[in-house]
């Protein structure tokens, strides 16, 4: 089932979301429905925040970017409770757009090394080093469970160059070829 996405400025982008447990009631079908929605939008990779949901749940699949990324050619998994332990201090300075804030596309500089922790679907443990543009698009992805955005990353003078296009999102002034929900 497709979810509608929830754009820039509603409040749950901004909280904290919460670990869960394999009791989550129906995570398989909300797992499927991300996957789909994210498909339909033409994402890489969605989180929970994003549609509506205050959990540690975020999906991934880079394929479409293999092209220009070879090292996320079958890169498709799922994250639940994720937590990133380390960074490098190395980092990579690559283009970011987000469904959640349409329209923007934006160079955003992040670690090029992470160390991760997290759950599959079928919550088996993993603990792993991603590198790369796997890691840019990890944590891309993170920052959604952990109330941030992309735009977070941008200094001072990008954000007020922004602010227009972002206030414009948050009075629901978008047009996007998917369902959302606005502020």
């Amino acid at each position: 089932m497709l979810l509608p996405i929830v754009q820039f400025g509603h409040p749950i982008l901004r909280k904290m979301s919460e670990d869960i447990n394999d009791t989550y009631e129906g995570l398989p079908k909300l797992i499927a429905d991300m996957y789909e929605t994210m498909y339909k939008a033409e994402g890489i990779g969605i989180a929970a925040p994003q549609v509506g949901k205050n959990i540690r749940l975020f999906v991934i699949d880079a394929d479409p970017c293999a092209d220009d990324f070879p090292e996320v050619k079958g890169f498709k998994q799922v994250f639940i409770n994720a937590h990133i332990i380390e960074r490098s201090e190395e980092t990579m300075l690559t283009k970011e757009g987000c469904l959640s804030l349409p329209g923007i596309n934006e160079d955003v500089r992040r670690p090029s090394k992470i160390r991760i922790q997290y759950l599959d679907e079928k919550f088996q443990p993993h603990d792993e080093i991603i590198e790369g543009y796997r890691a840019i698009v990890v944590q891309h992805e993170y920052d959604h469970i952990d109330g941030k955005v992309f735009t977070d990353h941008l200094g001072a003078l990008k954000k007020r160059l922004l602010k227009s296009k972002l206030n414009a999102i948050s009075n629901g002034k978008v047009n996007t070829k998917y369902r959302v929900i606005l502020p």
